[in-house]
C-alpha cells in the first residue's frame, strides 16, 4: 500500500535545475557530467547560466517555481555570490513560491563547509551532502577526499545552518557484510536530519570502476547479498521513521525532496548548464531538452547564442508520454496518479494500458491499484524496466 493512498493528487510542481560541472577530482564510480579544471571564471559562468535561463524563460509559460536545485559536479565549489546571482535570476523571470525549496549538493569537507553560511544567506534552505560511507577504508576505495571524522563534523555544521539536510551513502561494496552495512545505516540514522539517499553500488560504463572490474581488481557483491542489504535498508529506515518514498530515497513525512518529486511525478522543469536535461512545455508541446555536455562547448554556445541546447525534441505521442511518466512515477512508493497521468498524456490510463496486461501483472504481485493511482509492490520494484515493457506491450 502506498504511503500517500489517502492524500489528494499532488501538484507535480515546476523546478529549475542548474548544473555545475566541476569537481576537484573524478570519483571512480561516477558517470555524471563532471570535469576537473584548474581555473573557472565564475563571473563568466554566471553570465552564461543566466543567459540560458532567460532563453527558456522566454519560451515557456510563467509557472510558479516550487524548487531550485544546484547539482553537479560539485556545486559547493561555487562562490556564494554565484549561487545568489542565479537564485535572483530565477525570481526575475518567474513567480516564486513562498515556500520554495532551494537545494545545493555539497562535499562534506571543512574547506567547503566554510561557504555554508554564505549559501544560506543566498537563499539555499536544503543541503545534500555526498558522504558515501562512514568507514575510512570504504571512502578511500570510493575515491573520496574526506575522512569519516571530517564528514561527521561537516554534517553537524550543516545541521546548525540549514533547516533541511540530507546525505548520501553507497552500500553493497565489495566484501561488505550485512552486519557492517547495518552498523553504518544505524549510525547514519543517528546523524541524519530528515532525509537520506541510500544507493547500491553499480558499475557504470566509462567509469574508473568499470575499468577496474574488467582488469579483475575487485568483484562486485553477489546479487543475493545485495538484495538482503536492500531489504534491510527498507526495514531499518522505516522503523526509524524515514521510510522509502522512492527506490533509493528515504524521508520523514513532509521532508521528501520536492525537486526530485517534480521529476518523478513528471512535472515540468528547466535544465540549465552543461549536460542538463529538462522537460518543458514550449508552444503547448512538452519537449525533452538536453544541453551540450562539454563545459567549454556549452559555455561558448551559451555566450554566443544565449543557450547551449543540443537537443530539443517534442514528446507529443500519447504512448511516449505514458512511457516516460510510468518509468518515472513507478519508482515512487505512491506510484502514478491517474489524474496527473491524464493531464499529461491527454488520455485516461485505461485507454493507454491494456487491461489484460495490467490484470496479469497485478495477479503476479508486481503492481497494485486503487481508484486514484497505480504503484509497484516491493516485488515489482526490483524489475521496473521489464515491468514497464510488459505493461505497455
Amino acid at each position: 500500500m502506498p504511503v500517500s493512498q489517502n492524500l489528494k493528487c499532488p501538484d507535480p510542481g515546476f523546478g529549475i535545475y542548474f548544473h555545475w560541472p566541476f569537481c576537484r577530482k573524478k570519483c571512480p564510480y561516477c558517470d555524471f557530467n563532471s570535469h576537473v579544471r584548474n581555473h573557472v571564471d565564475q563571473d563568466e559562468w554566471v553570465k552564461a547560466l543566466l543567459a540560458e535561463l532567460a532563453y527558456f524563460a522566454e519560451r515557456t509559460p510563467k509557472k510558479t517555481v516550487t524548487s531550485i536545485f544546484f547539482g553537479g559536479g560539485t556545486p559547493s565549489l561555487m562562490l556564494p555570490k554565484t549561487v545568489a546571482a542565479l537564485i535572483d535570476g530565477v525570481s526575475q523571470h518567474f513567480p516564486v513560491a513562498t515556500d520554495i525549496e532551494i537545494s545545493l549538493e555539497a562535499n562534506p569537507t571543512s574547506a567547503e563547509g566554510k561557504s555554508f553560511d554564505g549559501y544560506r544567506s543566498a537563499g539555499v534552505n536544503r543541503l545534500s551532502m555526498g558522504v558515501q560511507s562512514l568507514q575510512d577504508d570504504a571512502l578511500q576505495f570510493l575515491g573520496r577526499e574526506h575522512s569519516v571524522c571530517e564528514a561527521k563534523s561537516t554534517i553537524e555544521l550543516a545541521r546548525g545552518i540549514f533547516p533541511n539536510i540530507s546525505f548520501d551513502l553507497i552500500y553493497a561494496l565489495p566484501k561488505q557484510t550485512l552486519a557492517e552495512w547495518e552498523a553504518d545505516l544505524t549510525e547514519a540514522l543517528q546523524l541524519a536530519g530528515d532525509h537520506l539517499s541510500l544507493y547500491q553500488l553499480t558499475i557504470e560504463p566509462n567509469t574508473g570502476f568499470a575499468g577496474a572490474v574488467r582488469r579483475g581488481e575487485f568483484n562486485m557483491l553477489g546479487d543475493e547479498l545485495a538484495e538482503d542489504m536492500f531489504d534491510l535498508t527498507q526495514s531499518v529506515t522505516a522503523a526509524a521513521g524515514l521510510p522509502a518514498y522512492e527506490i533509493s530515497n528515504h524521508a520523514r513525512p513532509g521532508f521528501e525532496c520536492r525537486h526530485n518529486l517534480t521529476y518523478w511525478r513528471y512535472g515540468s522543469y528547466i535544465g540549465v548548464g552543461p549536460g542538463a536535461h529538462g522537460r518543458v512545455n514550449m508552444g503547448g508541446v512538452r519537449h525533452a531538452c538536453q544541453q551540450f555536455k562539454k563545459p567549454e562547448r556549452w559555455l561558448d554556445q551559451a555566450l554566443l547564442s544565449g543557450h547551449g541546447s543540443e537537443i530539443e525534441n517534442p514528446v507529443s505521442s500519447a504512448t511516449e508520454l505514458a512511457e516516460e511518466q510510468l518509468l518515472m512515477g513507478l519508482r515512487l512508493r505512491e506510484g502514478v496518479w491517474f489524474e496527473n497521468f491524464e493531464k499529461t498524456v491527454g488520455q485516461p490510463f485505461s485507454e493507454i494500458v491494456p487491461k489484460d496486461n495490467l490484470d496479469r501483472l497485478m495477479d503476479a504481485g508486481f503492481l497494485a491499484t486503487d481508484a486514484a493511482h497505480i504503484w509497484t509492490t516491493d516485488k515489482g520494484r526490483f524489475v521496473l524496466n521489464s515491468l514497464l515493457a510488459e505493461l505497455l506491450s
